[in-house]
């Protein structure tokens, strides 16, 4: 995975109360939906991050079925062992996308949302999930596009700037144009296919833009040129803006669901 963005104790704080606002909560509900989890059923998460969507996945399959997660930060496995301490038919480990430590048809269904973007060799990661689905079961991909971004600006040319740092926290900018090759390549059929916009056009504290924005200004900082205080600017003027009614921030992610090709 990306070496960009380093998930340690303090940006996975921040990460966590990110994936808490209203338009996250809202995004891990279709996830859940396009999974169709029933009780009894294997499932396993890739990239588990704090464990919420692990938490409620553990809900829907119950003391019978089994939820797996992995990471690569362990201060994310922490956080997940700590959210699902009461619910012994979850565990954690750690682990990379391109190399699952679990048998062949493993799992009924499968999750991954915001994990491949970070990821070299797609091709690898997704052989290794079809490796450990069951032949029939079921896959949700989520990814973002980050070309879709848009954040209006009175300085373009800062803009240009943090932008340009931010992208060096990811391998794939706009993975989704091209997974559905790569899901097809790997043995899946798609079966559904659905934009997620992530819509703000108020500048409130517990929303998904000012969250991002955050994380985003953090660590543009050292990057491009970039200096805490330009970082500290640019952050500024998005308060100001959101004070003159004139914040705005979209950024889409596409949810993809695919099934395994079951065995002839």
């Amino acid at each position: 995975m990306s070496g960009g963005l380093q998930f340690d104790e303090e940006t996975s704080r921040k990460v966590e109360a990110l994936y808490l606002t209203p338009d996250v909560v809202a995004q891990r509900c279709q996830v859940l939906k396009a999974l169709q989890l029933r009780e009894g059923e294997r499932v396993l998460d890739i990239g588990s991050g704090p464990g919420l969507l692990a938490y409620d996945m553990a809900a829907s399959v119950g003391r019978d079925g089994r939820v797996c997660g992995i990471d690569i930060s362990e201060d994310m496995l922490a956080m997940s062992r700590k959210r699902c301490a009461d619910l012994p038919w979850t565990e954690y480990q750690r682990a990379n996308a391109t190399n699952l430590p679990y048998p062949d048809s493993s799992f009924d269904a499968a999750v991954s949302t915001q994990v491949y973007e970070y990821v070299a060799d797609i091709p690898a990661a997704l052989a290794e999930l079809c490796r450990v689905t069951c032949p029939g079961g079921r896959v949700v991909v989520l990814d973002t596009d980050y070309r879709s971004l848009v954040i209006h600006t009175e300085d373009e040319a800062r803009m240009g700037r943090v932008l340009s740092a931010w992208e060096e926290h990811f391998v794939h900018a706009g993975l989704p144009r091209i997974l559905s090759g790569h899901l097809r390549d790997a043995g899946f059929t798609i079966r559904q296919r659905n934009v997620i916009p992530m819509f703000n056009p108020e500048y409130h504290d517990n929303t998904y833009g000012k969250r991002a924005l955050g994380i985003m200004a953090s660590f543009a900082v050292g990057r491009r040129g970039v200096s805490q205080e330009e970082a500290n600017a640019w952050l500024a003027e998005f308060a100001e803006l959101g004070k003159q009614g004139k914040f705005f921030f979209s950024l889409n992610r596409y949810l993809f669901v695919a099934d395994k090709v079951a065995a002839a």
